[in-house]
């Protein structure tokens, strides 16, 4: 099953059009996404992190941690996943040891970044990189320790906050040469340097959709006249659950029930179907005495 759906997406990906990838975070997310007919997820380090240790996204989440909720999230979906690496949790190993892991694990492919390590969100401060031939490396190890060629490698360069957006085309380069499949200009700050990063490179370039982030939110039509391949939107349905939930929550203090209250809600019923109750309904009834 894994093995189609890294066929499926590789192939999509030589087809013309962007791919819209909505952010993942648990299995609630991950099980609704799949229902929508997709062409990719985009498993989030930020909100994964966030719902399953309640940390930030500050590198304190291990390996460990997150090829559980890669296995568990790329099992449970029918829709190819790429899935967040971080800097590959540590030196060249780690790396050879994640990218096996993320692979045997179910993912699509894996973003790995260029930011040293504890890394940081990409559209927070302070975030420094490491030495370019460093990050070459890692990429060469990663492309070496994957067993198919459809397993993506998306490189992500940091570079643009604090060495300026020549550094990251530099980077970007260097990265395409070491043998990514897919390019991550992190945080470009206009549309103008959005138009550069896509005319620099012949390779698929990935766009980072954060609202309120560094990066101009725009249309899936001008996405694709730039030049975008892929265009990733990690946070937009964490951040509307949560939005959601602190209207609820404020209505509860508020008034001590939910009588009244303004927020849309999802059909209990209909969410019992999605969580696979119909299967445990039919099967009880199979077996019934």
């Amino acid at each position: 099953m894994s093995n189609t759906k890294r066929a499926k997406l590789a192939a999509r990906l030589k087809q013309p059009g962007l791919i819209t990838a909505p952010g993942i975070y648990d299995m609630v997310s991950v099980r609704l996404a799949d229902t929508f007919g997709f062409d990719a997820l985009y498993m989030t380090g930020y909100g994964t992190v966030a719902s399953y240790l309640g940390l930030p996204d500050a590198g304190l989440a291990s390996y460990s941690d997150m090829v559980n909720r890669v296995t568990a999230m790329a099992g449970m979906a029918n829709t190819p996943m790429i899935a967040d690496g971080d800097t590959g949790y540590g030196g060249l190993l780690n790396v050879r040891h994640t990218v096996r892991g993320y692979e045997a694990a179910g993912a699509s492919g894996v973003q790995l970044e260029d930011q040293e390590f504890p890394k940081k969100c990409g559209h927070t401060p302070g975030r420094r990189v490491i030495p370019t031939a460093d990050m070459v490396k890692k990429i060469k190890v990663a492309v070496e320790a994957r067993e198919s060629k459809d397993f993506l490698i998306v490189a992500r360069t940091d570079a643009r906050t604090t060495l300026g957006l020549d550094e990251a085309l530099r980077r970007a380069d260097a990265y395409a040469k070491a043998g990514a499949d897919i390019l991550f200009v992190e945080s470009p700050e206009s549309e103008e340097e959005m138009r550069k990063i896509c005319s620099s490179f012949d390779l698929p370039l990935l766009a980072n959709m954060v609202e309120t982030g560094r990066t101009p939110v725009l249309s899936k039509q001008d996405l694709e006249s730039m030049g975008y391949k892929l265009a990733i939107f990690p946070a937009t349905a964490l951040l509307a659950a949560v939005q959601a939930m602190s209207t609820v929550y404020q209505q509860f203090k508020d008034t001590g029930s939910s009588t009244g209250g303004s927020t849309d809600l999802y059909h209990f019923m209909d969410l019992n179907k999605l969580m696979g109750f119909e299967e445990i309904w039919d099967f009880d009834k199979k077996h019934a005495d």
